[in-house]
């Protein structure tokens, strides 16, 4: 069996920012007084996993779906014909069977036997995640061609990733986490906007209406903008609570910067590709600056 296909389609260059809330909520974490490198281990697994899944599952639904066929940028293997859709139907069960073995071993690990009722909160998350991962481009009703992506993204890579990770430690919600949390959030969603900003002809003829479709390219370009904005503002305004350095955030506002500067201007589709992976890699910098920061610093 050739593994290079499988390592293509998992696109690597996606799973540092998946990472990214897991590491700014496991990060406050040690700076309330709560470490377990166990729960960090796991929930770094977790999430890579349901990524891993997302690729799959996006590679799969789009390629049966035709959305693929003549998109810029990275190739997808199953419009390629490289992996066929069956076998990514199986990668795509197996992924999902693994990552929620993963995920039950991290929830036992921070809940143990005592807390059945968070256990069973976080079992139900899991499958919703794994659900959520699948149902983005996968059946009929998938919730990307319908303009939901953004949100889903907001919630999972926001939210749920970051009070979601602290609180596996804590066992309890800090609710200035909510602006970190709204950060990674919005970032995430500037990626997406800018895959759907690249990929917004392609998807008019797929019958994908991304919120970029339904908006056009002028509004999306000032919805990356607010976006941006909003989710270096939250986390200034955050660390400016905890009373630690602002570092992270001024670093990380040279390349957000730049970055409005080069969308505003671009007109040609492709331009838009090389700047989702400077956004993914800044929102990643800027969780490792904010762990680095609370670890050396307080």
């Amino acid at each position: 069996m050739n593994i290079k296909p499988w390592i293509q389609a998992a696109r690597l260059r996606t799973l540092p920012l998946s990472v990214s809330g897991i590491i700014v909520g496991s990060a406050y974490a040690y700076y309330q007084g709560y470490s377990d490198w166990r729960i960090v281990v796991l929930a770094l697994l977790t999430t890579l996993g349901l990524q891993v899944l997302s690729n799959y599952a996006n590679d799969y639904g789009d390629g049966v779906k035709g959305t693929d066929a003549n998109r810029i940028g990275e190739k997808r293997l199953v419009a390629a014909g490289v992996i066929t859709a069956e076998q990514m139907k199986k990668a795509v069960i197996i992924t999902a069977v693994l990552t929620f073995i993963i995920a039950l071993l991290l929830i036992y690990v921070a809940f143990g036997k005592e807390n059945f009722a968070l256990s069973l909160i976080f079992i139900l998350l899991g499958i919703g995640s794994i659900g959520a991962a699948i149902k983005y481009t996968v059946g009929k009703s998938a919730y990307g061609y319908s303009g939901f992506g953004d949100l889903f993204v907001f919630i999972f890579f926001g939210l749920v990733s970051v009070i979601g990770s602290n609180f596996l430690f804590t066992h309890f919600i800090d609710w200035k986490l909510f602006l970190p949390a709204t950060s990674i959030g919005l970032l995430s969603v500037a990626v997406l906007n800018l895959n759907n900003m690249r990929d917004i002809e392609n998807d008019k003829i797929a019958g994908k209406n991304t919120l970029v479709v339904k908006m056009g390219l002028k509004w999306a370009k000032k919805y990356h903008e607010i976006i941006l904005a909003i989710g270096m503002l939250s986390f200034m305004v955050f660390l400016m609570l905890i009373k630690t350095s602002l570092l992270p955030v001024l670093l990380i506002n040279i390349p957000i910067i730049m970055n409005m500067n080069k969308v505003n201007k671009s007109e040609k589709y492709e331009d838009f590709d090389p700047e989702l992976k400077k956004v993914a890699l800044s929102t990643f910098a800027l969780s490792l600056l904010f762990w680095l920061t609370l670890v050396f610093l307080n």
